[in-house]
Order: C-alpha cells, then structure tokens, then sequence
C-alpha cells in the first residue's frame, strides 16, 4: 500500500490541482482533486464553495446570494450509532455521554479484532479496519439508535402480503438480487448485489446510512436545484425545487427526486424507484421491493457545522408502519475522493473469474 501526493501548479494564476492517488486492495483505485479556480464551474450560477462569500447570513443560518438557507459543504455521517435499539437500551431514546462512549469503544474493539483474527478459512480477506475504514473512529451519538420512530426504535413488522412476496421471490430463485453487498452465487454479475455491481454504494441509500467507510456527501446549490454528491460510488442526485416527479412508468436506481423549502428545511421527496432495489436496505439486509416506496427527507442546518438529516420511510405494500430515522451531517474539512467504481470494475472480473477456476479444478479433480 502506498500513499502518493503530488501537488502540480499550473502558469495559470490562481489554479492548483493536487492529486493524491491512494491503493486499496480489493477497491477500484480512488483519485482526489482539489480545484481552485477563479471561475465558476459545473454550469453557469452552480456554487462549489462551501459558503458562498458573496452570500448573506440571516436569523436561520447564512443564505446563498439568490436567498436560499446554505447547505452546502462536505458533510460526514458515520457514528457507531446502530439502526436499531439495542436490547439493553430497551424504553431507552437517549443515552448519557459515557454511556455512548462505551457504545462507541466497544464497537470500535470488535472491528479492529478483524484485523488480528484474520480472514476465515478460503477467504482473501478485505480491507485493514484501522487502516481503511471509518471504523477506526470510535464515535457514537447520545441516541440509542438511528431511527426514532416508531417510538421503541425498532423497524416496524412487515405486512403479510411483503412476507408473502419475499418468500416467493426466494422460491424463484432470487432475482432480482436487491441487496447491497453479498449474493446468491458466483453465476454472472447478476447474481450478485447491486453494490458489488458498482449500481448503487451501500451507505448511500437513498436514505444514507453510516456504513464502513466514504460517509461523506458533498452538497452543491444553484437556483432551482440542489445536488447530493456522495462519496460511495459516486452517486449523484439532482434534485429540482420545482416541478413533478417523473411519469411512474420512468423507474430509476435512485427515484425521482423533488425538493423544496419548509422554512430553512430543505425537503425531498422521492418516489419512481427500480424494482430492483428494496423498499429499505442496509449494507447486507433489503427488505421487500421500493417500487412503491415514498421516501421524504429533511436536511436542516442547526449551525455552521452541523445538518440535522432525517429520513422517513412510507411504503405500506411492505410495512405495517411508516418510520424515521435522525442523525447529524457533520461538516468536513476534506474534499471528497473520486470511488470509481464501475459495472466493469476489476473486482467482479476477479471474483467471476476466482469462480470459474475453481469449477475447472474440481472438474480436474473428478477425472
């Protein structure tokens, strides 16, 4: 593994890229680039500074020049916190200080084991926990849990009819495979999750949720839109401030996104989601379908380095209940890396490949 920064300065005045390209066994190489420029970028009124200078700060927090509350910035969102409430926290929302703190080491220890227990038996092991995930940073919140509603912090049960379709989906076979990481076989890139497939990143959601590592998502603003950039995969939503969602025959990986500003919250809805993902879905749990999932979000500046990020989950072919879940976007100092990851990425050739050497060499064996 090896670090190398390289800092190029170009005649022009006023521009610098630094480039620092970081190796990550197992992961697509990931390239960071910092632009200072005298101009503007990514479209005419797009503002990619962090606080605009020419922009105005009011009683709800500092304002873009064209008025709107300021979102934008590098905002990381890892915490230790689980999605749901632990048993030993039962009747508990809140934790005291310490009490988090002994969530936050505790978790911290069990991941850094990995690194001296090894991979198991046949498996080539994955990434160092102290070295490349945001699990070396012992931090929880002072919630129990991430999701706040329903009030026992627990998902709610699914409906009969979503335990119905999921057990017909696994008698079929499985397909689609909507989760994330992991699969059902080493067949064809299909049969593995969507984002082994470099479809969708597994912290990115929609809604986010902290997972290993590239918790971070860039907020760009111009008049009429916002623009969530993740770090994971690269996803990218662009979200109009006006207008309908797109025809329910028009399906995508990430919905079809509208926003708009109740006081000096920003709120997405999003809807028109693909079959192919699942109504919710952690890094390795999905559950039902989102192909009729109504997701609303909230993003509100509480102060100069912090977003209150909430979420809520309405979909009632899968769930008996809606529910929501709360926690902090914390300001970044750090520009975002390039995860290039793509459907041609050299980890699924090798992991399709892995397989198909050793169906040859049990041919072998058998002859």
């Amino acid at each position: 593994m090896s670090h190398n920064d390289r800092n190029l300065r170009s005649t022009r005045p006023g521009f610098r890229v630094r480039i620092r390209m970081v190796g990550r066994e197992g992961a697509p190489m990931m390239k960071r680039l910092i632009c200072w420029a005298g101009v503007a970028a990514l479209g005419a009124g797009l503002s990619l500074s962090p606080a605009p200078a020419a922009g105005q700060t009011g009683a709800e927090g500092p304002r873009t020049p064209w008025g709107d509350p300021d979102l934008q910035g590098v905002w990381d969102y890892w915490t230790f916190t689980p999605l749901e409430r632990p048993d030993e926290f039962e009747g508990r929302g809140e934790l005291t200080a310490e009490e988090a703190a002994v969530v936050a080491q505790r978790s911290n220890a069990e991941a850094l084991a990995r690194d001296d227990d090894g991979p198991p038996p046949g498996e080539v092991g994955g990434y160092s926990q102290a070295v490349w995930t945001d699990r070396a940073r012992a931090t929880a919140l002072t919630q129990a849990s991430l999701l706040v509603d329903p009030p026992d912090g627990r998902l709610p049960a699914l409906t009969a009819e979503a335990e119905a379709a999921a057990e017909a989906h696994r008698a079929a076979g499985g397909y689609p495979v909507r989760i994330r990481v992991g699969g059902l076989n080493e067949d064809g890139p299909e049969a593995r999750g969507v984002a082994e497939r470099c479809l969708l990143g597994f912290s990115t959601g929609p809604p986010m949720l902290p997972g290993g590592y590239n918790n971070n998502v860039q907020i760009f603003q111009a008049p009429g839109y916002v623009v969530l950039l993740h770090e994971m995969v690269h996803d990218v939503r662009v979200v109009p401030l006006d207008g309908d969602a797109l025809p329910p025959s028009i399906r995508q990986w990430l919905g079809s996104s509208r926003g708009r500003w109740e006081g000096g919250t920003l709120v997405v809805e999003t809807t028109n989601f693909t079959n192919g993902t699942g109504s919710f879905n952690t890094s390795f749990v999905s559950w039902g379908s989102a192909s009729n999932t109504r997701l609303v979000e909230r993003f509100t500046r509480v102060d100069g380095d912090t977003i209150r990020y909430e979420f809520t989950v309405e979909d009632p072919d899968t769930w008996t209940a809606p529910f929501t879940g709360r926690f902090p976007l914390n300001r970044s100092d750090a520009p975002l890396y390039e995860y290039a990851c793509h459907e041609g990425n050299h980890g699924m050739f090798n992991l399709l490949s892995g397989a198909r050497a050793e169906e040859r060499s049990a041919v072998a064996e058998q002859q």
